[in-house]
């Protein structure tokens, strides 16, 4: 459906996207990125009931993965716990990042946050999924065999982005190990579109939620107990 966008020619828009099965040049950059967002923006509304009616939109006192404190989290792992909702949201993530990235080898997700949406994005992209784990060190590393052909055109996936801290990680780690990441994509950005990759990127939502330093919350202040949710154990 896509060509490579370095090497020029022309796109197709896939089904169900803005403008649907015209051919444009790569050189209408602005309708390009017009599709990647619209797209995306329409898709908000939709994805933020998906977690709504599942259970998964939390409120009370959280601890994120950054550190910082909020009264709200989207707990990904429970709206994905249901394959059709996974395949839906792994089907949009990679008609997008199609637009963005042209051509994509293999998708690079880290453990343990972005491996269901990562393999559907994979799937539907008709390409292996690769993930990196943290190590005793709590360093990004690959493990069980994975690897890297050289020049490989990779895409990262992430459940969530917050500041962007992991991502960033991992794609340091893939450039380092001969692959190139052209472009990253999740289901929640939680930065307000702040995060910055390095890359483009895109989420089915973008979020600008209330958070805390964990010296000023004031949910700390009130006496609330802190819940750490998500796969990584707080501190």
């Amino acid at each position: 459906m896509c060509k490579d966008f370095a090497e020029g020619g022309e796109v197709t828009l896939p089904v169900g996207w803005p403008h649907a099965g015209i051919v444009v040049p790569q050189s209408d950059s602005s309708l390009l990125l017009y599709w990647a967002t619209n797209v995306i923006e329409q898709s908000t509304t939709q994805t933020m009931r998906r977690f709504e009616e599942t259970g998964a939109y939390l409120t009370g006192h959280f601890r994120l993965t950054s550190g910082l404190h909020s009264p709200e989290y989207l707990q990904c792992a429970k709206v994905l716990q249901f394959p059709a909702i996974a395949a839906e949201f792994g089907d949009l993530l990679a008609a997008a990042l199609k637009s963005l990235a042209g051509e994509v080898n293999v998708v690079v997700a880290p453990a343990m946050g972005g491996l269901i949406i990562g393999h559907e994005v994979a799937r539907a992209l008709g390409v292996r999924l690769i993930f990196t784990e943290r190590d005793a060190d709590g360093k990004m590393v690959l493990r069980r065999g994975f690897c890297f052909e050289d020049g490989e055109r990779a895409v990262l996936i992430e459940d969530v982005i917050t500041t962007g801290g992991s991502s960033v990680e991992v794609i340091a780690l893939v450039h380092q190990l001969g692959a190139k990441v052209l472009a990253a994509g999740s289901i929640i950005d939680r930065s307000g579109g702040k995060a910055d990759l390095g890359v483009p990127r895109i989420a089915l939502a973008t979020l600008t939620p209330v958070t805390y330093q964990p010296e000023s919350c004031p949910l700390c202040a009130q006496g609330l107990p802190v819940v750490k949710p998500g796969s990584r154990p707080g501190k």
